[in-house]
């Protein structure tokens, strides 16, 4: 070890003392290093696994300038302390020996994939339209968080399922700028990078996998921007109403409710011809029902995930309801959901197929394949069956996604496109 090697790591995580930091990282040997499937760097990357209590866990170590490092460690750590899709920031390695850059450690994101990967699995129905919609969100978020991103590419991104659709996690932050807000300016400027990013990765995966001119490389970058425009006119603008139909007001909550967004305060301003509403950016918050699910259950999941389990919620309420021919008390419905429903579903998963999915999605799954099922059966085929028939045919041929830890690319005629 360099005599003065310094080590900032939170605690939970492993202390890291025992790879050999007085090394470049390009030339590590450690029995630690693993191999994992990942986007493009500008910088060495690294990976290394640690065993814990709810097994192996996946550190990437970037090696890059210790200014740029403690940056970048800092803006991950504000950014997901404000609820934020990003990478968890671990730590950062500094003074590790002459002509030697830091090192920054972020914990791998489990169930994650690039989208490179993504592609030439073409495991993922509309991959396009899922992506573009994943990417127009996580930029939307950042910006109502007054991060500036100066570098928004598919490259900084990861990705995982989220009953359906997709999320997006921002990876690298080192050009990034936090912000009280962000103003026209800075967002106009963020989204012409992002699309010509976007277009140029689309065009280098048309040529990695022979597909020329079937992802649209401009056009799908262009409507990236337009889906952005769309969704931050719908979280931000004003709408005029009179006293006739402040139903507007409520009608307009819901819809940011659906689109998975609480807002913290409005601004009522009062004219001539009626009322102006107003939302500042800064109160439009992300996590609707992701946070409504944790407060009842105490799962955590994707937003979408979140929305399918409470759909799922309500639903198993009701026939409660009815079968008792009276209301049911929300706690009592949420603890017998919980224990005869979630619960048994997701103990039905073999461990060794734990890698596949994370909970909330193979529970997602699984009710789709009961409606599958029972559409072909003319009849409800119960949620146990259903599950049992999701795991031998379905989960146990799909490809490990916790940690991906050898790339597998799929025959071109299954391609994604």
């Amino acid at each position: 070890m360099p005599p003065r090697l310094q080590l900032l790591a939170r605690t939970g995580h492993p202390d890291f003392l025992d790879l050999p930091w007085e090394e470049p990282l390009a030339e590590w040997t450690s029995e630690r290093l693993v191999e994992v499937v990942r986007g493009i760097h500008r910088h060495v990357v690294r990976f290394v696994e640690y065993d814990n209590p709810l097994g192996p866990a996946l550190y990437a170590l970037k090696e890059l300038p210790a200014p740029i490092a403690r940056r970048e460690y800092g803006l991950l750590r504000r950014l997901a302390a404000a609820e934020m899709p990003v990478v968890e920031a671990v730590g950062v390695v500094t003074e590790r020996g002459e002509g030697l850059e830091a090192a920054l450690i972020t914990r791998h994101l489990d169930y994650s994939l690039p989208f490179r990967t993504l592609f030439a699995r073409g495991s993922v129905p509309d991959l396009r339209r899922r992506l573009l919609d994943a990417g127009a969100e996580l930029l939307v978020r950042l910006h109502l968080g007054g991060f500036f991103w100066g570098d928004c590419s598919l490259s900084n991104t990861l990705f995982r399922r989220d009953a359906g659709a997709l999320a997006a996690y921002l990876v690298d932050a080192e050009t990034g700028e936090l912000h009280p807000s962000l103003s026209d300016g800075q967002r106009r400027h963020d989204l012409l990078i992002a699309e010509e990013n976007v277009a140029g990765e689309l065009a280098d995966v048309e040529v990695e996998l022979g597909r020329e001119g079937e992802l649209h490389p401009e056009k799908t970058a262009a409507e990236l921007v337009a889906r952005y425009e769309s969704l931050w006119d719908e979280l931000t603008r004003e709408e005029a109403f009179g006293d006739d139909t402040r139903y507007k007001i409520d009608d307009r909550l819901r819809r940011l409710n659906e689109l998975g967004f609480d807002v913290d305060e409005l601004e009522l301003i009062a004219g001539d011809d009626g009322y102006r509403l107003r939302l500042n950016p800064r109160v439009v918050e992300p996590g609707h029902h992701r946070r409504r699910l944790h407060a009842l259950t105490g799962l955590m999941a994707q937003e979408n995930q979140a929305r399918r389990l409470l759909n799922d919620l309500a639903r198993y309420r009701a026939e409660l309801d009815r079968a008792g021919k009276r209301p049911v008390p929300e706690t009592v419905a949420v603890h017998r959901w919980l224990s005869e429903v979630f619960e048994p579903a997701v103990a039905a998963i073999p461990a060794e197929l734990w890698g596949k999915r994370d909970a909330a999605e193979v529970f997602h799954e699984a009710l789709e394949h009961r409606w599958f099922l029972s559409q072909q059966a003319d009849e409800d085929v119960g949620l146990m069956p259903a599950v049992d028939a999701y795991v031998e045919n379905v989960l146990r041929h799909a490809p490990d996604e916790r940690a991906v830890l050898e790339p597998e690319t799929a025959p071109l005629d299954e391609l994604e496109h």
